[in-house]
């Protein structure tokens, strides 16, 4: 029987929101439905979650032709891709040969606005990883801006050369991109070591480079399960991805995160219910990083304007 730890209830009463999360905890399961196993076998891509050797969250995404996703049980997810060199996750799931490494993952059609998130224990397994599932979580559309995508011809497309560069905070260029967004993915575990994975969207502008360590962004009205700020309350550390649509880069930062309360924070910024605070600690972007490209989005309806 699915139930919330204790940094979820205890984010869910200051939000005065329990009895909401409590009617939301039905949509909280460990079996994929018939119709959601069809569901992630048409999907290129999956955005996943997972905690380093350091201690460190890190969001990134596996990508293959449709059907590289299969839930051959409903109890088991298996994925037929592994990460690339220099991606985060490449040693977190390389050693998940020797143990399972806590996985969460969220997979998405923009073109339809359909999600699910899906966490659990992933080995090894051939080319790919074999998930054991212990949440599948049914998320609304919301916020979810409509795409359409494809996958880089080798004959009529330029290819991006793999290029991979860290530092301790975002350039200027990093930080334009993350005033661009309209999407990114974070990453959070529990205090018992289960991870997460979820997707924050709203108008370009919605995330605030208060510095080139620093980012802000509001939280809007949501099922009130708060599974990542609860996450988040009692194991501080987070992982965000923002992915290139159109030109197969991904920005990986990781770091801490926090929930600010201050109304009059919140009240400053349209839609927000709170504001969270993310302190940036290491970046890592990959160029070429995807096959995929995706269309100019069509913006969510339920996203609040940008001041």
């Amino acid at each position: 029987m699915a139930t919330y730890h204790t940094g979820e209830i205890a984010v869910q009463d200051r939000a005065e929101l329990s009895e909401q999360a409590r009617f939301s905890l039905g949509g909280i399961g460990s079996a994929v439905p018939e119709v959601a196993a069809a569901f992630l076998t048409e999907q290129p891509a999956i955005f996943v979650g997972g905690q380093d050797a350091a201690g460190r969250v890190w969001a990134s995404q596996l990508t293959g032709p449709p059907g590289f996703l299969q839930a051959p049980t409903p109890h088991v997810l298996t994925i037929n891709a592994l990460p690339e060199p220099g991606d985060p996750l490449t040693d977190i799931l390389a050693a998940a040969s020797g143990r399972p490494a806590r996985l969460g993952m969220i997979a998405l059609e923009p073109a339809t606005r359909r999600r699910m998130r899906i966490n659990g224990r992933a080995v090894a397994a051939g080319s790919g990883l074999r998930v054991d599932l212990d949440q599948v979580i049914a998320n609304c559309p919301k916020y979810l801006q409509k795409r359409t995508y494809r996958f880089l011809d080798p004959d009529t497309d330029s290819m991006v050369l793999r290029e991979v560069c860290e530092s301790a905070s975002l350039s200027p260029a990093q930080q334009q991109t993350v005033r661009e967004a309209d999407t990114f993915f974070i990453a959070s575990t529990s205090d018992s070591g289960d991870a997460d994975a979820s997707h924050r969207g709203g108008n370009p502008g919605f995330v605030e480079v208060v510095s080139p360590r620093l980012l802000r962004w509001p939280d809007y009205v949501g099922n009130a399960m708060f599974l990542t700020l609860g996450n988040l309350l009692v194991h501080p550390a987070a992982g965000l991805l923002f992915p290139g649509w159109e030109t197969g880069s991904a920005l990986h930062l990781t770091g801490t995160a926090r929930t600010v309360w201050d109304p009059a924070v919140a009240s400053a910024i349209p839609g927000a219910q709170r504001v969270v605070e993310f302190a940036v600690e290491s970046v890592r972007e990959v160029l070429g990083s995807s096959p995929l490209r995706w269309s100019t989005p069509a913006y969510s309806r339920f996203n609040p304007p940008v001041r």
